[in-house]
């Protein structure tokens, strides 16, 4: 099947959507409460609890606010547009990472129950909320079930990670990857949703033919597809496809990942943009997805990498240096899904 049959038929979904909507079939949580963003002043101002109609994807891609640092999803929550990935972070490790970023302002934490880290993620949020004082409607946290066991009884699946978090609720669920059940899993999450133990539901691994088939099948626009991206694989036809749906895209892997980041961070183009800007060269490939309209969860247990993550929004990239990192694409994708 051809791409233009693809969109049509997508959209032939979205339709379906829209008109749900309009009759009040897309109810959300009537316990939704205010996610802030990273900065103080953001905290200050309160957001309004969504209403059903916010819950349908519109067909622009959702703004992202620079001076808030986060996104309004289409669920109608805000979701801090940069954070933490925990995926290989174990034990005190993945503790002490996630203090570490949420003292140095991240409000971001990305999880799953394929990580295995779950409850010390919880931990680590808990602990920090009670020694920083952090407001628990502040921290935007993200986790996801898994293909296999989870999705044949998403129900327990998705309680087992609320269970393990021990937060209350979680922000955003995705589904890991596609499976013969995800349909079953994602009307499972928005169950959650409309319970108010989940706010915003997504998915993670889905591409232009996965999510094709996918959206028609299921009540809820999702709010977030997660993939790999990074200048090595720039996703440039999928990363439109899901913005033009209203739908967020997030990238894992933003600097390449385990055993190609070196490369990555001493290519010749982005070490001569970083030196143009007095900044390091990940702080260029972040800010190069930001610009891209992609937020981004890199992994760290550096203190040091983790506070110059967060430091993004003080230079912009020229759309010539936007251009000659987007040259840089090779279709290389670094993980097997």
């Amino acid at each position: 099947m051809n791409m233009a049959r693809k969109y049509v038929l997508l959209m032939m979904g979205f339709a379906f959507f829209c008109l749900l909507a309009a009759a009040g079939c897309t109810p959300l949580p009537e316990q939704a409460q205010q996610i802030a963003s990273p900065s103080a002043a953001a905290s200050e101002t309160a957001l309004p609890a969504p209403s059903p109609a916010e819950s349908v994807a519109g067909t622009a891609a959702p703004a992202f606010d620079m001076e808030r640092r986060s996104v309004r999803l289409n669920s109608g929550w805000e979701m801090p547009l940069n954070g933490i990935g925990t995926y290989s972070l174990y034990g005190e490790t993945c503790t002490g990472a996630v203090k570490a970023a949420l003292a140095n302002g991240v409000r971001l934490i990305d999880t799953a129950h394929m990580y295995g880290n779950e409850v010390e993620v919880g931990k680590a949020i808990r602990e920090s909320m009670a020694e920083l004082g952090i407001p628990r409607e502040e921290i935007f946290v993200t986790t996801k079930i898994y293909p296999g066991a989870d999705m044949q009884d998403p129900e327990g699946a998705i309680q087992a990670c609320l269970d393990r978090l021990d937060i209350g609720y979680v922000d955003l669920m995705l589904l890991h990857h596609p499976d013969p059940n995800d349909v079953k899993a994602y009307e499972a999450m928005v169950k959650f949703q409309q319970e108010g133990r989940i706010h915003s539901v997504g998915l993670s691994n889905w591409y232009v033919e996965e999510l094709t088939s996918f959206l028609p099948q299921v009540s809820v626009m999702p709010a977030l597809v997660q993939n790999e991206i990074h200048p090595y694989y720039q996703e440039n036809d999928v990363i439109p496809f899901i913005q033009e749906l209203g739908i967020v895209v997030q990238g894992w892997y933003p600097l390449g990942g385990r055993g190609h980041t070196a490369e990555l961070l001493s290519d010749p183009a982005i070490t001569a943009i970083a030196a143009a800007h007095g900044v390091s060269p990940a702080q260029v490939i972040l800010r190069w997805n930001l610009q891209k309209g992609v937020s981004v969860i890199p992994g760290s247990s550096n203190p040091d990498h983790i506070r110059e993550n967060t430091q993004l929004y003080d230079f912009v990239l020229s759309d010539e240096e936007m251009a000659q990192i987007n040259a840089l694409d090779r279709g290389e994708k670094h993980d097997w899904y």
